[in-house]
């Protein structure tokens, strides 16, 4: 038998602090060094309120986008040296670095005379940054998450996320809920557009600015609020909690156990030609013009469109179902096997397969339900992905062949009852969902409210956490 590789093991003590104070140049714990070391404690909300985020488009100055530009870089920048230092510690060392130790390092580069234009750009921001790339790295080890990969201009998203301390919050007395918002480095309020009112006296939490492809900035402010759950939505003349099993797929976007369909919008296809003009024209336009970056600007517009009208539907039709339902039935789905790369015979089909389902946007769907049920007091049953949904008859539950994905209609062979593909899928799952939705409310004690989630895989779960 050939020996097992063992795990290299980490170095620790003195002589990892020797490493990172001399040859990682990370300064040593001065401030408060006379005090004994503490864990950091995470701000917890208060109890029956939630996070929710506001987003909001705003229109800074030409001097607040040059200010905002070099927030981005430097965010950038931070992050990248920060994935450095914490790769190369671990490879060329055996040193383990945290989030604590590129706080430190920090530092040690804004004191330096090349990197002193970080000084520019608020110390908070540039924390979080970091604190961003210490939440990738537990991702990865948890085995949620690939290793994380540097940022790359134009390639990542320009964001810079302000803590409490990174930015002044003044409500308008007129208009509760609005206010002025001022960043740090900047002496001017930044110009919003208050689509809605934020709650009143409520200091928000902390605020991310973003910038998309197509050049525009917006505000998404994060607070603690109360949401008041919704009534309960029962059957009209009985104590049954209205239940709605809801099918998603590519033919309708969403068939609800009563025949009820959503269109799929198909809006990638609905503006393929005019984007498949755009690419045409921007791969003529020479490279660095400004010709090209023009088209690029109005690619990036159209693409903003779509997404824009995506989520506004996903909304719309989220928050009608949450309303009008007490109980939501939905299949376990894994959108990134469905979306597994083509290869091979067949690989143009699956190629459009795979675009309709991101046109689709199942996922979005299916999270969206998922937070507004807890927030108004409904429940989400998720049925295990293998339940037969599909090929399950409806009146007789006796389950037939598989069926191809072309058809959409057929005949149960034990009853002869016919069904619709979708509509037929949805009936089961509502029914599904509903027994396993007893299953956990008769094991609750009188007066409980059932879970806002429970998911078939983990039903022992839901019983302890019950």
């Amino acid at each position: 038998m050939g020996e097992t590789a063992e795990k290299p093991k980490a170095v620790q003590g003195e002589e990892a602090a020797r490493i990172k104070r001399e040859t990682l140049g990370i300064g040593d714990r001065r401030k408060h060094h006379t005090r004994k070391a503490t864990a950091l404690k995470g701000r917890v909300k208060n109890a029956d309120t939630h996070h929710r985020l506001y987003r909001f488009r705003c229109y800074p100055t030409e001097e607040q986008t040059r200010q905002l530009q070099r927030t981005f870089g430097a965010c950038r920048w931070v992050y990248n040296e920060g994935l450095a230092l914490r790769s190369g510690a671990w490879e060329r060392h055996r040193v383990r670095v945290g989030f604590a130790e590129t706080c430190r390092a920090l530092t040690g580069w804004k004191r330096r005379e090349e990197t002193a234009w970080l000084a520019e750009v608020s110390s908070t921001v540039l924390q979080q940054s970091l604190r961003h790339l210490d939440q990738a790295f537990g991702r990865f080890f948890k085995g949620g998450a690939k290793y994380p990969r540097p940022k790359r201009k134009g390639r990542s998203r320009d964001t810079a996320t302000f803590a409490r301390t990174g930015f002044k919050w003044v409500e308008d007395p007129e208009r509760p809920g609005t206010g002025r918002i001022t960043l740090a480095k900047q002496s001017r309020s930044l110009d919003m557009r208050w689509s809605r009112a934020l709650p009143a006296g409520v200091v928000p939490v902390r605020l991310s600015v973003t910038r998309d492809r197509a050049g525009r900035f917006f505000v998404s402010v994060l607070v603690e609020e109360y949401i008041a759950p919704l009534p309960m939505a029962l059957v009209s003349g009985s104590p049954e909690p209205r239940a709605a099993g809801v099918d998603v797929g590519l033919a309708s976007l969403v068939t609800l156990d009563d025949g009820t369909k959503l269109d799929h919008p198909r809006l990638l296809k609905r503006y393929a030609e005019k984007l498949a003009r755009l690419q045409r024209e921007l791969h003529r336009k020479a490279k660095g013009s400004r010709n090209r970056n023009r088209v690029r600007q109005e690619i990036a517009r159209l693409y903003a469109l779509i997404t824009d009208v995506r989520k506004d539907m996903l909304d719309r039709l989220t928050t009608r179902l949450v309303r009008e339902n007490q109980v939501l039935v939905v299949e376990d789905l894994s959108v990134a096997t469905l979306l597994r790369a083509a290869r091979g015979r067949g690989r143009r089909r699956k190629a459009k397969l795979n675009q309709a389902i991101v046109d689709a946007s199942w996922g979005e769907l299916l999270r969206q339900l998922r937070y507004k049920c807890e927030w108004y007091g409904r429940t989400l049953v998720i049925v295990d992905r293998f339940f037969p949904s599909t090929r399950r008859c409806s009146a007789c539950h006796c389950k037939g062949p598989r069926l191809d994905v072309s058809v959409r209609e057929w005949t149960c062979i034990e009853c002869g009852v016919p069904h619709d593909r979708d509509v037929n899928a949805a009936v089961n799952l509502r029914d599904e969902g509903v027994r396993l939705y007893w299953l956990v409310a008769s094991g609750l004690p009188p007066g409980r409210r059932p879970p806002a989630v429970i998911k078939a895989s983990e039903l022992e779960e839901c019983f302890l956490a019950a």
